[in-house]
């Protein structure tokens, strides 16, 4: 049957055997095409990759809990070339359609996930987040997503982009398969539960359109109504250009040290937004990473202290997803400012939950919840409630 959200690789169908009961049955769950799934290729999202593939023989663990727990595969969906782009674009294979707002990008690098589960076609997908590739697409996409804790979910088995900031993450589109999912790739929280306290940079909003600002301030109250008054966290607005560019510089440097030598032995052919951003990584020293990750150490340990286990509250992205025919400049504006709130997690491997909740003209936006390391089911509890409105 023809695949008209383009949310799929148009492998051969290949049955996965799956366990016939558990807490996930009656669910199917698609794969990004960076994990290995028995019985198929792993792409990357090029097609030189996919020919240096063949078929893999055994399932990356993170699929495997799924199947063991009773969801069944349907299929391995698109990316972006080698996970590298928020977009959702691939030269190669065309854009997957976004299925909450069908004239807009659905984003990436998890975009075919993302499409699969926003166009009905799957209740819950497997994607992969190093700088924003699953929060991205959830918010673009009305979805709900997690970027766990670094780690927290194995990534054995999956096409690396920056192993530092690499992470297995997922989505569903209503929060009781989040939960679900959850439950079973998660395992309890290394964190005790104690009395929710939120807190928030003020600058993260104010920089929004003002209509993403409008939509997103009565949910603000919900969640005022909900846990209590939301503290200002201070200080944030001087580590944002030194934070940026050292994500920048250990993104660049660990992508290209992931797939440099097969990108120059076999010349691939890459988008020019991509094959833009691996030549930078070529030029990134071993002292300019070193420093970098010195940073990054410095900034996790401001952070930690500055959270002290409290919950950050933001937006996930500063904008409903850009439109089909937007510009690569336009495009690219909006990474730039997405980074700003992505990379918060990212450098510090701590949690974050985006729930889809506002609404522009018929475009969804999401908000995040950002915990402490180990946080994560308290996060996807409090996007429950969030959700359902509970006041109790």
């Amino acid at each position: 049957m023809r695949d008209a959200s383009r949310a799929f690789m148009p492998y051969p169908f290949k049955q996965v055997e799956h366990a016939p009961h558990g807490p996930l049955s009656g669910l199917t769950f698609a794969v990004k095409d960076l994990f290995d799934v028995a019985g198929y290729p792993t792409g990357g999202g090029n097609p030189h990759i996919l020919a240096l593939s063949g078929i893999k023989t055994h399932n990356a663990p993170a699929v495997q809990q799924l199947l063991d727990a009773g969801a069944r595969f349907v299929g391995k969906t698109h990316t972006n070339e080698l996970a590298f782009s928020m977009s959702g674009q691939n030269i190669h294979y065309g854009t997957p359609r976004n299925g909450a707002a069908p004239d807009r990008l659905p984003g990436g690098s998890s975009s075919g996930s993302a499409s699969a589960v926003s166009n009905g076609l799957c209740d819950i997908a497997l994607g992969t987040d190093t700088g924003g590739s699953v929060r991205t697409p959830a918010s673009y996409c009305g979805l709900y997503g997690l970027r766990p804790t670094h780690a927290r979910i194995s990534l054995q088995d999956c096409q690396p982009l920056a192993p530092s900031m690499d992470t297995c993450g997922f989505f569903a589109s209503n929060v009781q398969h989040f939960t679900a999912v959850a439950a079973c790739l998660l395992g309890e929280d290394s964190v005790a539960t104690t009395a929710i306290q939120l807190v928030s940079d003020s600058q993260h909003f104010s920089r929004l359109p003002m209509h993403s600002q409008q939509a997103l301030a009565p949910i603000v109250e919900d969640i005022r109504h909900l846990w209590g008054e939301i503290a200002p966290l201070q200080g944030l607005n001087v580590w944002s250009e030194p934070l940026f560019d050292a994500f920048r510089v250990i993104q660049g440097y660990e992508a290209w040290q992931a797939q440099g030598t097969i990108i120059d032995r076999y010349g691939l052919s890459l988008g020019p937004d991509v094959a833009d951003r691996f030549e930078y990584g070529r030029q990134v020293t071993e002292s300019d990473y070193q420093q970098a990750v010195a940073q990054r150490q410095i900034f996790t340990a401001w952070w930690e202290q500055q959270l002290a286990g409290r919950i950050l509250l933001l937006p996930t992205v500063p904008d409903t997803a850009p439109l089909l025919t937007a510009s690569q400049q336009e495009i690219e504006a909006t990474r730039r400012l997405s980074q700003d709130l992505l990379i918060l997690s990212v450098m510090t491997g701590t949690p974050q939950v985006t729930v889809p909740m506002a609404d522009i003209d018929g475009s969804p936006l999401g908000i995040s919840f950002l915990g402490p390391r180990g946080s994560d089911r308290l996060l996807i509890e409090m996007a429950l409630r969030l959700s359902s409105g509970d006041n109790t």
